[in-house]
């Protein structure tokens, strides 16, 4: 891997599956760490549960959330073959996952990160929180911007990413 220089953002000219999934699992890690500290700590699990699904996707491509935007009509970016195969749209949605691309290390290290954090917060200390909201934060701003710190970091260590542009 060679190092880069330059901004990595993803494409946000249009609303697609992974985009919209960043967006979703933002939002519900930042509600569930509010919900965590003002009303139980076992909202903690809901924060876990994203975690959890986050590494899914990462290794299996499989997406909960995804399909069910998949069903409502919204397209991937980088649908894998399973889902997009010779010009046909098939019944379930799967992230393309047939090598390791820049945008599945950073589902694997929200998810690996979401889920330690999360426990650690319900089980050690709510100052966990700090750490899952601004996760949480910054995957909406992910999904609004198109910029992640994360992200950038990969890109200039020289990880190929697929859904981007450059500047």
């Amino acid at each position: 891997m060679e190092k880069r220089s330059g901004v990595f953002l993803v494409k946000t000219d249009w609303w697609y599956i992974e985009r919209l999934v960043w967006l979703i699992a933002g939002t519900d890690v930042v509600l569930s760490s509010i919900l965590t500290v003002a009303h139980h700590p076992n909202w903690a699990f809901s924060i876990l549960f994203v975690g959890f699904c986050s590494i899914m996707v990462a290794l299996t491509g499989f997406c909960i959330v995804g399909n069910i935007l998949y069903f409502l009509g919204v397209r991937p970016l980088v649908p894998d073959k399973r889902t997009f195969d010779q010009g046909k749209w098939n019944g379930l949605y799967f992230m393309k996952n047939d090598e390791w691309f820049l945008e599945r290390y950073i589902y694997i290290f929200v998810g690996v990160n979401l889920s330690i954090s999360s426990m650690l917060a319900r089980f050690y200390s709510p100052y966990w929180l700090y750490f899952t909201g601004f996760v949480g934060t910054a995957t909406i701003l992910f999904a609004f911007t198109g910029f992640c710190i994360m992200a950038n970091f990969l890109y200039r260590l020289g990880l190929e990413p697929r859904m981007c542009r450059y500047i």
